[in-house]
């Protein structure tokens, strides 16, 4: 069964799934500044926009569009900003 999260007053919405072989999630997050706190591994990957990433250990932003994705440890935080509206495919291990 398919669940709806809703996130920061529903401007960061997913729709949780299972995959073959791990859960994910897709959503969309509105602009703005988001931080997130892991309790799984992630691996995120920008389906469509742009968005900024802040990843834990580093003090630069890196910035992901289409196609490409980033891997964060469990129990951890990080935060992204958006400029525009943008869509993510998310698997947990």
């Amino acid at each position: 069964m398919l669940k709806v999260n809703e996130y920061f007053d529903g401007k960061v919405m997913s729709i949780a799934l299972q995959t073959e072989t791990l859960p994910a999630t897709v959503g969309v997050m509105e602009p703005g500044d988001y931080e997130f706190g892991t309790s799984q591994k992630e691996v995120m990957t920008i389906v469509s926009g742009k968005m900024d990433a802040l990843l834990p250990g580093s003090e630069e932003w890196q910035t992901f569009t289409n196609g490409e994705s980033f891997e964060i440890e469990a129990n951890v935080k990080f935060k992204v900003r958006l400029s525009g509206q943008t869509a993510y495919f998310c698997t947990y291990e």
